[in-house]
């Protein structure tokens, strides 16, 4: 099987879309996989229809349909932190803690030289200089590798991290949970799916939970996109530890080696809107929270999504005077005006959340900008 052949932006037959877009109206369980990939080639007014449709599946799903809710939160790197002098992981969360910041999020692996008890090390640190935050930390290839290092199991290791202050897990790293996908990504070297959901599910069982993603745009195909989203609301109905699903599109500056000039190429608005608008209604009942993943989308996007199935922002990534190393992400951020100003014309409130989607303390919620008369 070649997973390149096929156009991005190939549509599907009007008749197909509108049947499909009929049935999803009435149940979006009922739907069958080809109709799924039907409405994943919706196009014009039928795109319309579909975004509808995921709109009112939002207000539906969350408490307060009112609201776009964002987290305060600031993102590290791993390699980045751990020997760092100046600043120091410590600086960094007592900054963080002293702007606002509910949460820390760190991702990546260690060097290969680092201390075998390194991951867990940061974990004490973090907690130790600012306990109040929570900290959402270390994907499943990066929970392998701490286990490994210390020779124990990836639950004993999870246990450990629990008790030292590890809050919740970044369900990144999942890409597309297909085998001949991520082998294509990764040039053969990715781990195999079912290592992921063990990880992800052991994380769950261990009094964690996680985000889910879909990462799409790359070689996947639209049947590969359902089937991954079939098996991240199989998991959920499980374990009931995913917080919410965050829908990525792979930008062509932040693709691996093989396939660099193919990811993110020729991925359209009109794929992006289709892709949250399934995600939305192909998790109805498992997932309440849909994520724009504001830094990978053009902002004129996010306000589509917003009025399209999603109800969140994710993190304003703070970067304060320090300026952390955060990977992808680093020297991107985003401030209350503008989360206002987003809010604004999405129709909706912001309102401040916690990682766990919980109000955050009175001492910790930001004063927001009056938005809407």
């Amino acid at each position: 099987m070649v997973l390149r052949e096929w156009a991005r932006d190939d549509l599907a037959p009007v008749a197909d879309v509108r049947a499909a877009l009929r049935r999803v109206a009435v149940d979006p369980s009922a739907l069958t996989d080809d109709e799924w990939v039907a409405l994943l080639g919706a196009d014009g007014d039928e795109l319309e229809e579909l975004a509808a449709l995921a709109d009112a599946a939002r207000r539906r799903s969350v408490s307060d349909p009112e609201a776009l809710t964002f987290v305060v939160n600031r993102n590290m790197e791993t390699a980045s932190v751990v020997d760092a002098t100046s600043p120091t992981v410590e600086d960094l969360a007592r900054e963080a803690w002293h702007l606002g910041a509910t949460e820390i999020c760190i991702q990546g692996p260690l060097p290969v030289e680092a201390d075998a008890d390194g991951y867990l090390d940061l974990i004490r640190r973090i907690h130790g200089a600012a306990p109040g935050l929570h900290l959402h930390a270390f994907r499943p290839p990066e929970i392998v590798d701490a286990a490994a290092r210390r020779g124990i199991t990836v639950a004993d290791f999870l246990t450990e991290a629990r008790d030292a202050g590890l809050g919740s897990v970044p369900g990144t790293a999942a890409q597309v949970l297909d085998d001949e996908v991520r082998s294509a990504l990764s040039g053969g070297m990715a781990p195999p799916v079912d290592d992921w959901v063990e990880v992800i599910t052991t994380a769950h069982r261990s009094g964690l939970f996680s985000t889910a993603t879909l990462l799409y745009g790359h070689v996947e195909t639209p049947v590969h996109q359902v089937r991954h989203l079939r098996r991240l609301v199989e998991i959920q109905r499980s374990t009931k530890g995913f917080s919410e699903l965050i829908v990525m599109p792979l930008l062509p500056q932040n693709a691996p080696p093989p396939v660099a000039g193919i990811a993110g190429a020729t991925v359209s608005r009109r794929e992006t809107r289709a892709v949250h608008a399934v995600a939305r209604l192909m998790t109805v009942g498992a997932f309440d929270h849909l994520q724009v993943a504001w830094t990978k989308v053009e902002p004129d996007t996010v306000d589509m999504l917003l009025r399209g199935g999603a109800d969140d922002l994710g993190g304003l990534l703070l970067d304060g005077l320090l300026r952390p190393d955060a990977g992808q992400e680093a020297g991107r951020e985003l401030d209350l005006d503008e989360v206002g100003a987003i809010a604004d014309r999405a129709g909706r409130t912001p309102r401040q959340r916690t990682t766990a989607y919980t109000a955050p303390p009175a001492d910790r919620t930001l004063p927001l900008p009056r938005v809407r008369a």
